[in-house]
């Protein structure tokens, strides 16, 4: 079955043209469970970079009780041991990226997932160029308001 594109010119494509390109990573906040969820198309290219070191970018979405977190890490990128109430699954796009965590070492390489409990200490290390998405549920509340210092300014 052929792959299906929008046409830019069709009604659809129109319509998804005027809601507008997504909002930045901090404007994204978690909305009440009671507030109704509006549909977002989001392509990657439209949310800017976060630099947190010089090892480690990222970019996110946050949808009402998700978030899915685009993040790029050079060779060598340690994040430090750090735990958090979110349930945490990684899938590794490209790369390799060895973790610490429950007492193991366990390397993911490109086309793996890693799921990860809540309250679980981790830490991890870029053993080449990676880009993982990593999706939390709820949405990391640190990531978004920026408070998570244990990421930035490293080297």
């Amino acid at each position: 079955m052929p792959k299906k594109t929008l046409n830019p010119k069709s009604k659809t494509a129109a319509r998804m043209k005027a809601k507008g390109p997504a909002q930045a990573p901090g404007k994204h906040a978690a909305k009440s469970a009671l507030a109704p969820v509006a549909l977002q198309y989001i392509p990657w290219h439209t949310i800017p970079l976060e630099d947190l070191n010089p090892l480690l970018q990222r970019q996110f979405v946050v949808g009402q009780n998700i978030m899915l977190a685009r993040v790029l890490l050079k060779k060598g990128c340690i994040v430090p041991e750090h735990s958090h109430a979110n349930e945490q699954l990684t899938y590794i796009v490209e790369g390799r990226l060895k973790f610490w965590i429950d007492g193991k070492q366990i390397t993911v390489h490109a086309g793996e997932v890693l799921c990860i409990p809540s309250n679980m200490p981790h830490k991890a290390e870029a053993l080449e160029d990676t880009v993982d998405l990593d999706i939390f549920n709820p949405p990391r509340a640190d990531w978004i308001n920026k408070t998570d210092q244990y990421l930035r300014n490293q080297k």
